[in-house]
């Protein structure tokens, strides 16, 4: 049931006769250009008819920063029903640390496409702004990111840094680590060097990566084969499918970079049950030098996040937005970690 009008007029009085939500009066009184020019008359002419007046000491009250800000994960399937990437469990710590060392609280929850984040943090005021760890499909999450922006949300993300970005960003250099792989595979002898992962605006840190391996492959002159691109998402079983795909199709590969180290793990799974070797018969690198990659047998080569740098850089490209000082997109270099599976 909607909410009847009181003898004493509030927000909620104005947000029931306008049917709107509480946060856009709140938007409209202030005159926020995220709501429409015709709703905030309408609810402007209400306040008017209501005889309703802003309570100073209580919008001074909401206006105080809660020294709280909300961390939240892209739910995701996974085997252990964690929900969570590994990788971004992985970064946890040190955004953890950067919040504790700055005297802030620190709220950590799931985020649903479904769910609507600005009222139940920022709007609500249990936090001045969110940090968002993964989105799965970007063409789904995208228009999430444009209503946050419409509701002057602060956040800010880790992701593919360009020029379109919607909101702030940090991330890696996607496309240099890809050209590293690129040219240590290169180096190795290697010249059909296949990728998997799901190299399109669906998933645009792995096209990163895909287009710096383009790079690294044109740099020493030699084609980019379509056919040595396979789709994956990260997951074991993803990659371990993706690369007997690959083996079915008949192309001639001796490397394969893939997107992820679950997908490059799956991989070479299949790799070996098929009898091929590894580094011998094909040479793998994968992404993100998750704990396992070490353990591979052989182990993996990989290119290592700065984590304790994404960290600190997401905690403070946030406070930047909400002190508002002036923002922008970030990108931290990635790091080859050359081992036993890329090298002979």
């Amino acid at each position: 049931m909607g909410r009847k009008p009181s003898s004493k007029p509030t927000s909620f009085d104005i947000a029931y006769l306008a049917g709107v939500s509480q946060p856009t009066v709140s938007r409209a009184l202030r005159g926020s250009r995220s709501v429409s020019l015709a709703t905030r008359e309408r609810i402007e002419a209400i306040a008017r008819e209501l005889n309703y007046s802003v309570d100073k000491n209580a919008s001074s009250l909401r206006s105080q920063r809660s020294n709280t800000i909300a961390l939240l994960f892209f739910e995701e399937q996974t085997p252990d029903e964690s929900k969570i990437n590994p990788f971004f469990l992985a970064m946890l710590g040190s955004i953890t640390r950067s919040c504790a060392n700055r005297g802030l609280d620190l709220l950590i929850s799931f985020q649903k496409m479904e769910d609507d984040w600005h009222v139940r943090y920022q709007d609500s005021h249990r936090a001045d702004g969110l940090i968002l760890l993964g989105y799965g499909d970007y063409t789904l999450y995208e228009e999430r990111l444009t209503e946050l922006v419409g509701h002057e949300t602060h956040f800010v993300r880790w992701g593919s840094v360009r020029d379109d970005n919607i909101g702030a960003t940090v991330g890696s250099d996607n496309v240099g680590a890809g050209r590293l792989a690129g040219e240590h595979l290169i180096a190795q002898g290697r010249r059909r060097i296949a990728f998997l992962g799901q190299a399109d605006d669906h998933y645009p840190e792995f096209a990163d990566r895909y287009r710096g391996l383009g790079e690294a492959l044109a740099g020493a002159g030699l084609p980019v084969d379509p056919a040595l691109q396979l789709d994956a998402i990260s997951y074991e079983d993803a990659g371990q499918r993706a690369a007997e795909q690959l083996l079915a199709s008949g192309a001639a590969f001796d490397a394969i970079f893939a997107a992820s180290d679950l997908i490059a793990i799956g991989a070479m799974r299949a790799l070996v049950a098929a009898g091929r070797s590894v580094p011998g018969d094909v040479a793998i690198v994968g992404f993100d030098d998750q704990p396992a990659a070490s353990m591979t047998n052989p182990p993996l080569t990989t290119l290592s996040q700065d984590l304790k740098g994404a960290g600190e850089l997401l905690v403070e490209t946030l406070l930047a937005q909400i002190e508002d000082r002036p923002v922008s997109n970030r990108t931290i270099p990635a790091r080859l970690i050359v081992r036993k599976s890329s090298s002979t």
